[in-house]
């Protein structure tokens, strides 16, 4: 009877030391890339993130932890690149301090990722923003800096035109526009209707706002134009 016992003991413990596992590997996203430093500084810490995963699911972000300061003196980040299960990357952000929790990545602890090739740099792969204008076909103006201080604040937010303090258009219905260029210098343009939640996680350098300089803005054209 005592043997029957501590031998059903022992499989509730394997089984919950297997869910734990399972739970752990669970994550919907699978690590593409890792950088850390500054926009001017930054190294791939790839393989020192797959070396951290087997030892830990949590670390607090430091150069410390990183084993590298590539922009000493200066704020730094850790950006974790990442294929989502719909094929779409998302780039992930942690300042220094912030701590990071390897439970949201597949395969986390067994290291199984970041073996594919990496072209997308401290940006990531995603859309480079170029401008942004809210309004209709009629009447629209240019929100390119409010969006960046949106960006700042908040990685989603519901289109309305009290988040843009403008109502260009009133009374009539309204959209954002943002025009963008993809990995591949393709430009292509995404609206967002009122109501609609816009989420900035597809834009690169999205809540930085590191985006497209002045000598790359936008032709200004309301219909957007792909080249």
């Amino acid at each position: 009877m005592m043997k029957t016992r501590h031998a059903i003991f022992l499989m509730l413990v394997l089984a919950l030391l297997l869910g734990t596992v399972a739970a752990q590997e669970a994550g919907q996203y699978v690590i593409l890339n890792a950088q850390y430093g500054s926009e001017r500084n930054h190294v791939d810490v790839t393989g020192r993130l797959r070396e951290l995963a087997r030892h830990d699911r949590t670390f607090r972000v430091s150069h410390d932890s990183m084993a590298a300061d590539p922009d000493e003196g200066h704020a730094k980040w850790l950006r974790v690149f990442a294929r989502g299960p719909n094929g779409q990357e998302r780039m992930f952000e942690f300042p220094d301090g912030a701590v990071f929790d390897g439970a949201q990545f597949n395969g986390w602890a067994r290291g199984e990722w970041g073996n594919e090739p990496w072209n997308g740099g401290w940006f990531g792969r995603g859309f480079l923003i170029l401008s942004a204008q809210y309004g209709s076909e009629r009447r629209h103006v240019d929100v390119t800096g409010r969006l960046k201080e949106l960006a700042r604040e908040n990685r989603e937010f519901r289109v309305d035109f009290r988040v843009f303090h403008v109502d260009p258009d009133e009374g009539h219905a309204k959209v954002l526009r943002i025009y963008a260029r993809g990995p591949n210098g393709r430009e292509r343009m995404f609206e967002y209707r009122d109501g609609e939640v816009l989420d900035g996680s597809r834009f690169r350098g999205w809540s930085t706002g590191e985006w497209a300089g002045e000598n790359d803005r936008w032709s200004g054209r309301w219909e957007g134009e792909e080249r």
